[in-house]
C-alpha cells in the first residue's frame, strides 16, 4: 500500500518541517491513500497532515476515515474547519458519524450545520436505525420525461458536481413521483433531440425509506447496482443508496453473524478500541450460558456412574464421542446459517435440508465409527489391551458415533430453522452452543448403547 511504503519518509517530512515539500506531494495522493496514513500516524501528525490537504481532498480524505480519526480530527480543529468539513461531507456519510456519536456530540456537531444541511442530517436522522432511510443521500439528479436530451445535459452539467452519482438519473413525474431510471450512456448516445421519455421503458428496481439495511444488500446483490432509488409509502423519490454504503452494511452483517457463531455478543466497536470490560461482558454472558449447559454433561455422567465404575475403558472414548457430535453440528449449523443468510435455503426447505442432514449425518458417522474401530483392532495388535470383548466395545464406539454425528448433523441444521421461525437470529444458534447441545445427547447415546451391546460382558 501507497502510505505504508512511504510513511517513514512522511514522518521525516513531518519532524523536519518540511511542510510544503509535504503539501507538494500528498496532493496527488487520493483519498483512501491519504486516510491509509492518518490512520498510521499519531493525533498530532494526523491534524498536521489534515491541515495540508486542499479543502475538497481533505473533505474527501475524512469521509473514509474510522470514527476515532474523525473524531480526533474534530476535536483538534477549530469550530469554523469542522463546520465546513460537516457542511461538505456526503449526507449519507454524515448520517454515518452523527449516529455513533452521544446524543449531546452530536447536537452539537449538527449546531454548526447550515440551515438547508441542518434539515437534511435531521430528515435521515429521523428514520428508524438500520434502515434505508438512514444510507440514503439525496444528492442524485432528477429529470422530466419530457425533457429533451439536449436539456438533459445541461442540468447534468450545472448540477452533476453535487450528485452522489452520475451512472443513472432518475426520471419523475409532476409530483415527484418516481416513474422511471435511465443510464447516463443511454443519454450521452442517443440525439440531442430526442426526449426522456423515448429512451424510458419503466423497468427499475427501488427501495423503500423504511426498509432494513439488510434488504438494501440482498437487492444490490441481485440486480448488482450501483445506486437504487428511495421512495417513500406514497412512491416519492427522496433519495438514493449507493453500493458503497451496501458494502459497509455487508461487512457489518457478516462481522456480527461470525462473532455470535463464536458464541460473542456482537461488538459495537472494533477490536481493537473495544473496552475490555466491554469486551470481558460481551463474551462472560454466553460463557456462562454454555458452561451451564455443560453441567447437564456432569449429571449425565453422574446417572451411568455405575456402568462407568465396572468398565473404565468406556470413559477413554467419551472425548471422542462427544467431540465427533460436536464438530458435526458446528459444521451443520455453519453450512445451513449462510445458506439461510445468502438466501440458498428458505424456511420452507427445512425438510430439504434435513433429508440431507440425515443422509450426511449416516454417512459421516459411517466413516467415523470405521476409522473408531479401524484404531482400536490397531492398537490391540499394538499391544493395548482392550480384553476378550474388543470387538463388542469397538461395535459400541462405531455405533454410538453414527448416532451422535447424526443427532450433531440434525440439531445443528434444525437449530437455525427453529431460531428464525421464532424471529431470532439465526447466528444466535452458535457452533459452541450446537456442541454443547451435542454434548449432553452425545453421553446419552453412548452409554445407552453400551447398556444394550455389553450387557453381560462387560457391564
Amino acid at each position: 500500500m501507497l502510505s505504508q511504503l512511504l510513511q517513514p519518509e512522511i514522518k521525516s517530512l513531518i519532524d523536519e518541517r518540511k511542510l510544503s515539500t509535504l503539501k507538494e506531494i500528498l496532493s496527488d495522493w487520493t483519498p483512501p491513500d491519504i486516510a491509509g496514513l492518518l490512520s498510521e500516524l499519531n493525533d498530532n501528525e494526523q491534524v498536521i497532515i489534515f491541515r495540508l490537504l486542499p479543502f475538497d481532498l481533505a473533505t474527501d480524505t475524512f469521509e473514509y476515515l474510522d470514527l476515532d480519526s474523525q473524531m480526533a480530527l474534530l476535536k483538534a480543529m477549530g469550530n469554523e474547519e469542522v463546520a465546513s468539513i460537516l457542511n461538505e461531507m456526503s449526507p449519507d456519510d454524515r448520517t454515518a458519524l452523527l449516529e455513533e456519536l452521544p446524543g449531546a456530540a452530536a447536537r452539537q456537531l449538527i449546531s454548526l450545520l447550515s440551515a438547508e444541511e441542518r434539515r437534511v442530517a435531521l430528515t435521515l436522522l429521523g428514520y428508524p436505525e438500520n434502515s434505508v432511510g438512514r444510507l440514503m443521500t439525496p444528492s442524485y439528479i432528477a429529470v422530466k420525461p419530457e425533457w429533451t436530451i439536449s436539456h438533459t445535459l445541461d442540468i447534468v452539467r450545472e448540477k452533476g458536481r453535487e450528485s452522489e452519482t452520475l451512472n443513472v438519473l432518475y426520471v419523475v413525474d409532476d409530483r415527484g413521483k418516481l416513474v422511471d431510471d435511465v443510464k447516463i450512456r443511454d443519454i450521452l448516445l442517443a440525439p440531442l433531440e430526442s426526449t426522456i421519455s423515448d429512451l424510458m421503458d419503466e423497468n427499475f428496481i427501488v427501495l423503500n425509506v423504511n426498509d432494513d439495511q439488510e434488504i438494501a444488500v440482498d437487492i444490490f446483490k441481485r440486480y448488482d447496482r450501483l445506486a437504487l432509488p428511495v421512495v417513500d409509502h406514497t412512491g416519492l423519490l427522496i433519495g438514493i443508496v449507493t453500493v458503497d454504503d451496501v458494502l459497509d452494511v455487508a461487512e457489518e452483517e457478516a462481522t456480527e453473524d461470525i462473532q455470535k457463531l463464536a458464541a460473542v455478543q456482537a461488538l459495537e466497536e472494533p477490536y481493537s478500541t473495544v473496552p475490555l470490560m466491554t469486551m470481558i461482558r460481551k463474551r462472560a454472558f454466553w460463557l456462562g450460558i454454555l458452561f451451564i449447559g455443560e453441567m447437564f454433561t456432569t449429571t449425565a455422567m453422574a446417572f451411568y456412574e455405575d456402568e462407568i465404575s465396572r468398565a473404565i475403558i468406556l470413559t477413554l472414548f467419551i472425548p471422542l464421542i462427544i467431540s465427533s457430535g460436536g464438530n458435526s453440528g458446528s459444521q451443520a449449523a455453519t453450512l445451513v446459517i449462510r445458506a439461510l443468510s445468502l438466501g440458498e435455503v428458505t424456511l420452507k426447505d427445512w425438510w430439504f435440508v434435513m433429508r440431507r442432514e440425515i443422509l450426511s449425518g449416516l454417512a459421516l458417522g459411517g466413516i467415523l465409527a470405521a476409522i473408531g474401530l479401524l484404531r482400536i483392532y490397531v492398537w490391540g495388535l499394538a499391544g493395548y489391551d482392550y480384553g476378550t470383548h474388543w470387538l463388542l466395545l469397538g461395535l459400541t464406539v462405531g455405533i454410538s458415533l453414527i448416532g451422535v454425528v447424526l443427532w450433531g448433523t440434525l440439531s445443528g441444521s434444525m437449530l437455525p430453522f427453529i431460531l428464525k421461525k421464532i424471529g431470532l437470529d439465526p447466528a444466535t444458534s452458535s457452533a459452541p452452543l450446537v456442541a454443547t447441545m451435542v454434548d449432553v445427547i452425545g453421553l446419552v447415546i453412548y452409554f445407552s448403547v453400551a447398556l444394550i451391546l455389553l450387557r453381560g460382558t462387560l457391564l
